[in-house]
């Protein structure tokens, strides 16, 4: 006898289950940010469209919010690439390249395990493991045939695990208090530069589509905007609510696509991917040690330096303790932009030699 299924939602018109999801975003959200939980605003909007779509929901984003949510994202990563970043790196950059690359491999080798092993599908595990900021690395999963909600999950559970460890070990070591501070959501707009802002976020998302590069809404804004603002051409504001609402529609976009079958898949893989997120860690913890040693550097330095994703918590971390900041975050930095340029030959690459040995491996429902 097949089990009932308990699907509350089934059924109900689309403003009804629109007004549930937003309700429970809110709830879910601020639960989250009390907890002074990183990537707060994503994953909590995630979350609830999980359980909307789960309960028998049948909404889902339309293309052109989604559209919208990419190049804000980028517009946010052009402004944190700063000169000091790539000052700080052009210093010391044997050893930076060393540490990223290091990290890099030891974490496309797991994800070839993982799926040599017919674990996850394809390239997922690989983009899933991937230490870059775990938003863009979903946007860039879809764009290169990965299942973007698997990864989703890979990226965030590795981003509460590292923010977990992260905050202990700083508390331990130098007994930080800080935290997150206050959000001011509506803040005085300097209006010129958001104009500049939301013209660039336009250009993103026609160029992108236009000529149609993989994750093009992401990446085009993003590159043209890190030139731009580092060439003091035009200044990037992007207000909180204005990420906010790239982050909320990014996150209700994956999390509508958590279909019952794909959770069932999730949580048969769990103990493997738990695993493969503490080896990952292990080795960082490896990395640190050994910059210790060789280069000198202090203890919580190191570690927050060489921490495998979770940049946004890192950097809430080290502001409120006693390291080297702009040494955390350049490492932190250069490692994404790596990533970035590796991550798609990689997946092509990865991608075919994985075909032969995957392709009648367990799969997911699109």
């Amino acid at each position: 006898m097949a089990a009932v299924r308990f699907e509350p939602f089934r059924g109900l018109p689309k403003a009804a289950q629109w007004s549930i999801l937003v309700a429970i975003s809110v709830l879910i959200t601020a639960l989250l940010r009390r907890a002074q939980l990183p990537a707060a605003l994503l994953l909590g909007p995630m979350i609830a469209a999980i359980l909307v779509e789960y309960g028998g929901g049948r909404i889902r984003v339309p293309k052109l919010p989604f559209s919208f949510a990419q190049p804000v994202i980028g517009c946010m990563i052009a402004r944190v690439l700063t000169a000091d970043i790539f000052l700080r790196f052009f210093r010391q950059w044997p050893l930076f390249l060393g540490v990223v690359v290091a990290v890099i491999v030891a974490s496309c080798l797991l994800g070839l395990l993982i799926s040599k092993l017919r674990i996850l599908p394809e390239t997922t595990a690989i983009w899933g493991l991937l230490p870059g900021a775990a938003s863009v690395m979903m946007l860039m999963a879809e764009a290169f045939g990965a299942d973007m909600r698997l990864v989703a999950f890979m990226q965030y559970l590795r981003v509460i695990f590292v923010a977990g460890a992260a905050s202990v070990i700083a508390r331990f070591w130098v007994h930080a208090s800080g935290g997150a501070p206050a959000t001011v959501w509506f803040p005085a707009i300097h209006w010129v530069a958001f104009g500049e802002t939301l013209a660039l976020i336009v250009v993103g998302m026609v160029v992108g589509r236009r000529l149609r590069i993989p994750a093009g809404g992401l990446l085009v804004p993003m590159v043209l905007g890190a030139g731009l603002h580092l060439g003091h051409v035009i200044e990037l504001e992007l207000p909180p609510w204005l990420l906010a609402s790239g982050y909320l529609l990014l996150g209700w976009t994956t999390g509508l696509r958590f279909t019952r079958e794909i959770l069932a898949h999730a949580g048969r893989t769990l103990p493997q991917i738990v695993g493969s997120i503490a080896l990952l860690m292990a080795f960082c913890g490896l990395l640190s040690w050994l910059l210790v040693r060789v280069a000198g550097i202090d203890a919580l330095t190191a570690y927050l330096a060489t921490s495998p994703g979770g940049a946004d918590s890192v950097a809430i971390i080290a502001a409120s303790s006693k390291v080297d900041v702009p040494f955390v975050m350049a490492l932190q930095t250069v490692r994404f932009l790596a990533v970035l340029m590796i991550g798609p030959p990689l997946s092509r690459w990865a991608a075919g030699m994985l075909k032969p040995g995957v392709e009648d491996g367990p799969g997911v429902e699109p």
